[in-house]
């Protein structure tokens, strides 16, 4: 495994989890390459968007079935700006590269929010260190490991 997985690996173990990690070679950068790849429902894949809250990170977990409505993050941040963080600025606040970057397991705390649309499934996925590698939890397994507060910020991409 990589040292990417193996750092998301010891994470998840120190919050109580064991995650099984699934790899597909011809990879799951987008949420509709993880649903065809997994054989789920687009919407069951968490998208885990780093953003820039005025200058902070936040983490939006959001429904790979949604788009994060950043006017509506800063409002609930309470923020100016809400940006798509660079992947300079998304690596430096998680320590993994875009298109890999896990829920949890971060060099610092991370302000996160959940798109409540994600509550709406028994298992969901989400991506485990790397660009290829995807793993299932609960939606309440992902809300304690990352302490996000859930809110409506989504907007549907679905016709």
């Amino acid at each position: 495994m990589s040292g990417a997985i193996d750092r998301f690996l010891a994470a998840a173990r120190e919050l109580g989890l064991e995650p099984e990690v699934r790899r597909f070679p011809e990879g799951t950068k987008t949420a509709g390459d993880a649903a065809r790849a997994i054989g789920c429902d687009v919407a069951q894949i968490v998208k885990s968007l780093v953003l820039t809250a005025d200058g902070r990170p936040l983490l939006a977990l959001t429904s790979g079935a949604h788009r994060a409505d950043t006017a509506r993050l800063a409002e609930l941040t309470g923020s100016l700006e809400v940006r798509r963080a660079s992947p300079e600025e998304a690596r430096a606040a998680t320590g993994f590269a875009v298109g890999g970057t896990p829920p949890f397991g971060y060099p610092m705390r991370v302000l996160a929010l959940c798109d409540r649309a994600l509550l709406e499934h028994e298992v969901v996925w989400a991506a485990a260190g790397t660009p290829d590698s995807v793993f299932p939890l609960t939606p309440a397994d992902l809300l304690r490991c990352t302490a996000a507060e859930v809110a409506d910020f989504g907007e549907s991409t679905r016709p």
